[in-house]
């Protein structure tokens, strides 16, 4: 990849400043109006404050409206009232316009930019919170999916986390039912590499190693001499979007069901071929579509988690412990994973959300993913049994992981009620994780990260 001629945009204070300004007043306000309530005893209008607060980060390009839109999907990070405003914000922001576009282009591939292009659309294809994907074409007559970040996104995200760091605050002090810190850490961790189109373009040359013999599932190619840390090129794969085809045969169903399924992680336990590796959950960062022959392409490596063997065999032993029914095992497979302190009310709460992630793969038959549920409600009644009972009973420290990771499980099983797969779970997750061994795993992923120039996950032992 080439280096952009200059790095201007790096977390410039003073662009960081005018996001302070322009976000740091609405959510400060409302903040402050909460605690003030609080202090004095007032109604908490929560509602109003929730509806003000949604409304001014909905009128915002960048980061924080990312944030805002994770957290509504996660347990207990922010009063009810905000969780239910910030999950309408839309994603989809104003691209820029094309002389916006050419000067930024310049600043990543020179002043004669365009000559590097056989054609370059002047509209944005596709426009979301951090940049914009333009259509082109190479010299070589590939079609080119090429994603333009926008200017002092570095600033914009510092400011924004800044912003979260206070809304936290708060939220601890008022329902302590689950300690944020390790959330705040993962967001802002996880919203760091979003920004890295160098580190993306890395993941993705991961996930064209993991499926390169898959036929139901295609990863872009990147294009490293049309790329930078702010400017991602990649080969153009066709598709549709994956709700179009919820009219189609059942068996087409199916099929791209599967791909989602192995695509989100399953074959990260299976240690029988070479794609075996423990990689990143599928995030709402990674968008999907359909292909024909029935299968998906994997479009956005932006935003990812990679997990460390240790962590996919607390996986496998949840999985065997609920199967059996081995309270030991279970309690183990939690420990692993880093919860500390659980009591035993805890560890029942805790197992209602397991029941709920794992339920479709501990019966051995065929079966959508939830029976007699809304796409649209899937998980929000178990989160709601644990929600109640961590009120009570907690505070629970959640592991770094699972911020993504339940996010990224609940949207799948979203889809496939959306597509109404009929398929065996169980088997398949069998099928995954048959002859798993975590030495086995960990040379596997060892070698895969390194040929792709991927960071090794976070406590991978050396």
């Amino acid at each position: 990849m080439t280096d952009g001629p200059s790095d201007r945009e790096k977390n410039r204070f003073t662009a960081r400043a005018a996001r302070y300004a322009s976000v740091g007043a609405n959510v400060g306000g409302v903040a402050a109006r909460i605690a003030g309530r609080r202090l004095f005893g007032l109604d908490p209008a929560r509602d109003k404050d929730a509806a003000s607060l949604a409304a001014a980060l909905g009128g915002l390009k960048g980061p924080i409206m990312k944030v805002a839109q994770l957290l509504a999907t996660i347990p207990e990070a922010l009063p009810a009232e905000y969780v239910a405003e910030l999950g309408q914000l839309q994603s989809q922001a104003p691209p820029m316009g094309w002389s916006f576009v050419r000067r930024r282009m310049a600043a990543e591939l020179g002043p004669d930019w365009e000559t590097k292009f056989a054609s370059f659309g002047h509209e944005a294809a596709a426009s979301a919170s951090l940049g914009q994907v333009h259509r082109a074409t190479a010299h070589d007559g590939r079609q080119l999916a090429v994603k333009l970040q926008y200017p002092d996104m570095q600033s914009a995200v510092e400011a924004d986390l800044a912003q979260l760091g206070v809304l936290f605050s708060i939220h601890r002090r008022m329902t302590p039912a689950i300690e944020t810190s390790e959330m705040l850490k993962e967001i802002t961790a996880r919203l760091r590499e979003e920004l890295d189109y160098e580190l993306e373009a890395k993941h993705t040359r991961l996930y064209s190693l993991i499926f390169q013999d898959d036929p139901l599932i295609r990863v872009p190619e990147i294009v490293p001499e049309l790329s930078t840390r702010r400017l991602l090129s990649m080969t153009w794969l066709d598709g549709k979007r994956l709700l179009d085809y919820t009219d189609r045969p059942l068996e087409e169903r199916n099929q791209i069901a599967r791909a989602m399924f192995r695509a989100g992680g399953t074959r990260s336990a299976n240690t029988a071929s070479f794609t075996a590796i423990p990689i990143s959950a599928i995030t709402r960062c990674s968008r999907m579509k359909a292909v024909r022959p029935p299968g998906i392409n994997l479009l956005d490596y932006g935003c990812m988690r990679t997990f460390a063997p240790k962590f996919i065999q607390g996986v496998v032993d949840l999985y065997h412990g609920l199967l059996r029914g081995d309270r030991a095992l279970i309690v183990h497979a939690y420990e692993t994973w880093g919860f500390t302190g659980l009591s035993n009310e805890l560890i029942d709460l805790l197992n209602i959300w397991a029941g709920f992630i794992y339920g479709p793969m501990l019966e051995d038959r065929v079966r959508t993913i939830a029976e007699d549920v809304r796409p649209g409600a899937y998980g929000r009644q178990e989160a709601f049994r644990v929600h109640q009972g961590l009120r009570e009973k907690g505070p629970v420290t959640v592991p770094r992981e699972f911020v993504f990771m339940d996010r990224a499980a609940i949207g799948l099983g979203g889809v496939f009620l959306h597509l109404d797969a009929k398929l065996n779970y169980h088997q398949l997750f069998e099928d995954a994780i048959a002859g798993s061994d975590m030495a086995d795993v960990a040379r596997r992923q060892r070698d895969a990260f390194v040929k792709a120039g991927v960071p090794l996950p976070e406590g991978t032992v050396p």
